[in-house]
């Protein structure tokens, strides 16, 4: 009977680490595979010292020390193992564990490492069967302890692998690349706004080429030369290649690979300021493209950024384009005469060099999206794309899911979608539309993240601005709540129109008894959730 206890107890155990390992993978997964991040992910998330992570270390060190009968050691490390395992494999998260052969290598690796210090716990302290049991448990109690360390550490032995499976690929895309030697190839980057630019420039030359555009968030290099493998073709006359970057040099890798000859940089702002430490390293690292490209290429930059503006560019011709800045000299291509109206927005773009004007018309809103229009119109006629074509294809824009998009549902409300990795720009910009709704408006959201030391700050400017756009907010988390509470007290909001919700869940609830038909809410950022 006591063997058949220990074997149930050490099954609840090895459950339960099986579940840590994967649960830790899919944090690491989201933090880019970069050790750094995941480390920093960490600390923040105070994950390291986890409820659950002491709980593990207390028994296991209570163990060690004997007190406590093998078998009553056993029987609480099991009854432990069992409720973690219950909690974790029954929690839903925003995003799962993508399962990649990456991923599978991983895991498996950290699972032959833990079975390995089973197995040799049991060689060393197993004189019987209970005591290898037993002495096997506890090896993998301690990896539940460390597992984060187990998932660098599983990293570390399988980088020499993956580097050498990542260079596989990258010739492979390499060599597709340099077979279409007329392939245009136009790069896309900022800090924000590089995806919806990226599948705006997608929509106009579409008009008039055969074209292909990274999908998703496919912003990294391997990202991109998935892209190339599996959906470049040769009948392609035109790639529009998003890249990203969390680290200097990171943008002239992608480069490195594409070649592009048209680069296009939609902002320089505090954006990732938690990796690149100033705004300096973000303006050196976005304009990494521009630098790339070769003497007839062009260069597409927002002058509404002051870290764009007053950054030269003297390797290729430059187009400079703005919204807010149309007053400026320096700015080639600019948009006036903008009207929003029911249907969506009217506007003109001026060319200051030749004096030519194009009236528009689009079912998008937000000043944000008229500024990634107009550099994706900048694109479509250094292309020769004819102004019939490009407005045809403006009028036919539809908003990228998730940034700042509207939407009417049934009870009602008008929905405000701006849920994508909300930065200090775009959620101004976001508030500025809700405050334009009738009815009562309504925030919900968890504030910004990876504003580097700018964090606090730059969230409690949100929630002032935010105390003027809305009647009611609701704070999502713990991650800014300190700061934009404050934002929305200092800008005047009544403390009694704040809501707290520990959970977007929660968050709907509270919404479900204060939403009435006729109201608008915005969704602002949800990507703080993801990481619990």
């Amino acid at each position: 009977m006591t063997i058949i206890i220990y074997i149930i107890c050490i099954i609840a155990v090895v459950a339960a680490c099986i579940i840590e390992l994967r649960r830790q993978l899919m944090m690491f997964q989201q933090n880019s595979y970069r050790p750094e991040r995941y480390r920093n992910w960490l600390k923040a998330s105070a994950e390291s010292t986890s409820y659950w992570r002491l709980g593990a270390i207390i028994i296991f060190l209570f163990a060690l020390t004997g007190f406590t009968p093998h078998a009553g050691a056993e029987f609480l490390a099991g009854i432990f193992a069992l409720a973690m395992a219950l909690t974790f494999g029954r929690k839903k998260y925003k995003k799962p564990l993508a399962v990649t052969p990456r991923v599978k290598r991983m895991f498996c690796t950290a699972l032959v490492l833990t079975t390995i210090l089973a197995a040799g716990a049991w060689l060393i302290w197993g004189s019987t069967i209970t005591d290898g049991l037993y002495a096997a448990t506890f090896a993998i109690m301690a990896v539940i302890c460390v597992s984060p360390a187990m998932i660098l550490l599983a990293n570390l032995l399988m980088k020499p692998v993956e580097n050498r499976i990542n260079r596989k690929f990258y010739n492979a895309a390499a060599d597709r690349l340099a077979s279409m030697p007329d392939l245009k190839i136009i790069g896309v980057t900022g800090s924000y706004g590089k995806t919806t630019t990226k599948h705006y420039i997608n929509a106009l030359l579409s008009e008039q080429f055969s074209t292909l555009m990274t999908p998703g968030s496919y912003n990294t290099t391997l990202g991109v030369v998935r892209t190339v493998n599996e959906y470049l073709k040769p009948y392609h006359e035109v790639f529009v290649v998003e890249m990203g970057a969390k680290q200097n040099g990171d943008i002239r890798e992608i480069c490195d690979l594409v070649h592009p000859s048209i680069g296009v940089v939609t902002a320089v702002g505090p954006q990732h300021l938690e990796s690149f430490k100033t705004i300096e390293n973000v303006q050196a690292t976005k304009f990494e493209l521009v630098d790339a490209l070769p003497a007839d290429g062009l260069a597409v930059v927002n002058n509404d950024f002051p870290m764009i503006a007053s950054r030269p560019v003297n390797n290729v011709p430059c187009i400079r384009y703005a919204v807010k800045d149309a007053e400026n000299t320096d700015v080639a291509l600019y948009a006036t005469d903008i009207r929003y109206t029911p249907q969506g927005t009217t506007f003109a773009i001026v060319n200051r060099k030749d004096g030519s004007r194009l009236e528009l018309s689009t079912r998008l809103v937000g000043e944000c999206n008229i500024s990634n229009i107009v550099a994706a119109v900048a694109v479509a006629k250094a292309l020769g794309v004819p102004d019939d074509k490009i407005r045809y294809g403006v009028a036919r824009l539809e908003q990228v899911e998730h940034r700042l998009s509207i939407r009417r549902i049934p009870g009602g409300l008008t929905i405000i979608d701006d849920a994508f990795n909300s930065n200090p720009v775009g959620s101004a910009m976001a508030l500025d539309v809700l405050a334009a709704m009738p009815g009562k408006r309504i925030l919900i959201t968890p504030g910004m993240i990876e504003l580097g030391e700018r964090q606090f700050e730059l969230n409690r400017e949100f929630g002032r601005k935010a105390a003027s756009a809305c009647d009611i907010a609701i704070v999502v988390g713990q991650y800014n709540r300190e700061a934009i509470v404050s934002g929305l007290e200092e800008g005047g909001m009544p403390v009694e129109a704040i809501r707290k919700a520990d959970s977007f869940n929660a968050a709907q609830e509270i919404l479900h008894t204060l939403a009435a038909p006729g109201d608008a809410v915005l969704y602002e950022n949800d990507l703080p959730d993801t990481f619990k």
